[in-house]
């Protein structure tokens, strides 16, 4: 379940002539029942509302005065979410000959064509006050506040997201109302400007029409979700933009160095633009100091499942899990001890909308199933990374619906997928033309395989400095020292096992590699540093220097980029 709660104005949407059909109240009870929370957000001042409509009891949250005031049924405590009109406004308004004026706790509320008295007078007292319609009402409130305004002080106290909720309404107060939330709809009766801002215009009139809606939520859920709050561009061709949305399960996978981590990167910045929480399950330290994220453990304490879902339930908090203190074979039996708990949290309150796994073959292996690792049948919102495919759960893999693969191996990566939940590789499947292309495969769709030139980071993030200068390269990703007879097989899983191998070695087995361009290459495809690979190919390329000093410039730019970087 994604959509989480309703919000709906009163006149002219739920109610007609103030007054609710018992055919909605019921429609009303009925989404309740699924699990769903309720919001009333309403212009009324709230004593008008508990007199024309009894059943605020219905309501988990109820936004009166357009938004500055909220009242929670349950406990009947009433909140200012702004400050009281300012007396000298009242009276100063009712001095020019306006005498139809109702003062609520924030809110002071009159009738056309009182605006030009009003506006006259905000401007006389140099008042912070603006004045918002409603179908012939004009009220004046503080400036800024708003329905969007006092839902989300509703929702907060709620611990649920804007994206996740679906509003409804008819007129001009219901424009941020409606653009704000995850979902807005507006009913059959509705002006037409909001019918325009709305992403889904209901064929119903006012109670009839949230009817409809309700069950559109209860049938549809996430998709009624298409807006651009809940699409997440990937990149683009010649065809246009590629994204995925909250329905989505999306494999990352390429070789080291192809890129794999700054896409994620991109990603979440595009997730924070949305305000689409995420949590990354960050194996090998990748994302340490990814902005916008709370990370929790090190390389030295492990995470814990408590800290993780008290930090997820701030809606604002993305939070980036760091397992270096796992060992290796730890980290699936943690995912799955995690999962429960998330699924749980994410049954309740729709979030985190995207779960990131790097490193997916170390969390979710192919050596267990989907029930070993405790994952809800729902999988949607979820993004892999990985530079094995074959050895991610084929459980999980079937769940995959679109697939982004970077580097030399990118073709390789799809066909590992189609053998792995046993299908046919797609048309257009051939290796990428450029070093920047990226296939993308919308699996879930008959969609030929695209070319795409994928988003980049904004961000200047540091390298994953912990990863490549103490962490556990694959064998494929690792430097070799051979030697000019391949003599020797000495394995660099690290850049500190690097450092140390070539300090031991003979200049014969140095220069060696160094003639052959291997530490630039190393640095440049397995690293994915382009900046100490062109540094180390200037030393290469330099035939004054002798062992020694190329051994020390090498050294040099590994350790002021990585290693000094990793200590502190």
């Amino acid at each position: 379940m994604y959509l989480m709660a309703l919000a709906t104005d009163y006149d002219g949407t739920l109610a007609e002539d103030g007054v609710v059909r018992e055919e909605t109240l019921e429609a009303l009870k009925r989404l309740k029942e699924t699990g769903r929370r309720l919001l009333l957000v309403t212009g009324r001042e709230l004593p008008d509302l508990k007199r024309v409509f009894p059943h605020t009891d219905l309501f988990d949250k109820i936004v009166v005065e357009n938004g500055a005031l909220l009242y929670s049924p349950d406990g009947e405590e009433e909140k200012p979410v702004a400050p009281a009109p300012p007396p000298a406004f009242v009276e100063l308004l009712r001095r020019k000959g306006v005498d139809d004026i109702s003062v609520g706790r924030c809110i002071v509320a009159t009738w056309e064509p009182h605006q030009a008295a009003a506006l006259e007078t905000i401007k006389e007292l140099g008042l912070e006050l603006e004045i918002i319609f409603n179908k012939g009402a004009v009220m004046v409130l503080p400036t800024g506040v708003n329905k969007a305004t006092g839902l989300k002080s509703a929702l907060e106290e709620m611990q649920l997201s804007l994206l996740n909720v679906v509003a409804v309404g008819d007129a001009e107060n219901d424009h941020a109302l409606l653009r704000t939330v995850g979902c807005g709809a507006a009913v059959a009766n509705a002006l037409p400007a909001l019918k325009d801002t709305a992403d889904l215009v209901l064929v119903g009139a006012r109670g009839e029409g949230v009817e409809e809606l309700i069950a559109e939520i209860i049938e549809r859920d996430h998709a009624l979700c298409i807006n651009e709050r809940h699409r997440v561009p990937i990149g683009e061709d010649a065809d246009g933009s590629v994204e995925i949305g909250p329905r989505d399960v999306l494999l990352i996978a390429g070789s080291s160095g192809s890129g794999k981590s700054m896409l994620v990167t991109a990603l979440s910045e595009r997730l924070q633009e949305r305000r689409s929480q995420f949590c990354v399950f960050d194996a090998e330290g990748d994302y340490e100091g990814l902005e916008g994220t709370v990370t929790v453990g090190s390389n030295l304490v492990p995470p814990t499942g408590g800290e993780i879902v008290e930090l997820l339930a701030n809606p604002d908090n993305n939070v980036a899990i760091n397992a270096l203190g796992l060992e290796v074979e730890e980290r699936p039996e943690f995912f799955a001890e995690l999962m429960p708990a998330l699924s749980a949290f994410r049954a309740k309150t729709g979030r985190p909308h995207w779960l990131i796994i790097d490193e997916a073959h170390l969390a979710l292996p192919a050596s267990r199933d989907s029930a070993s690792l405790a994952l809800a049948d729902d999988r949607s919102g979820m993004i892999m990374i990985t530079v094995h495919p074959d050895s991610v759960s084929p459980d999980v893999l079937a769940a995959v619906t679109a697939v982004a693969a970077l580097g030399p191996k990118a073709r390789e990566a799809i066909e590992v997928l189609c053998a792995a939940v046993e299908e046919a590789p797609p048309d257009g499947l051939d290796e990428p033309r450029a070093h920047d292309e990226v296939l993308f495969w919308q699996r879930s769709s008959a969609a030929p395989v695209r070319r795409i030139r994928v988003e980049k980071p904004r961000q200047v993030r540091k390298r994953h400095t912990r990863k490549y200068a103490e962490g556990h390269l694959d064998e494929e990703a690792s430097f070799y020292f051979r030697g000019p007879d391949e003599e020797m097989n000495l394995r660099a899983h690290n850049l500190m096992i690097f450092l140390q191998i070539a300090e031991g070695i003979n200049d014969e087995t140095w220069e060696h590699h160094l003639r052959g361009g291997d530490y630039s290459k190393w640095f440049g495809e397995s690293i994915g540093d382009a900046e100490l690979a062109e540094e180390a190919a200037g030393i290469e390329e330099d035939r004054s220097l002798s062992p020694a000093e190329s051994r020390d410039g090498i050294a040099e730019a590994v350790r002021r980029r990585y290693i000094a970087a990793a200590s502190g």
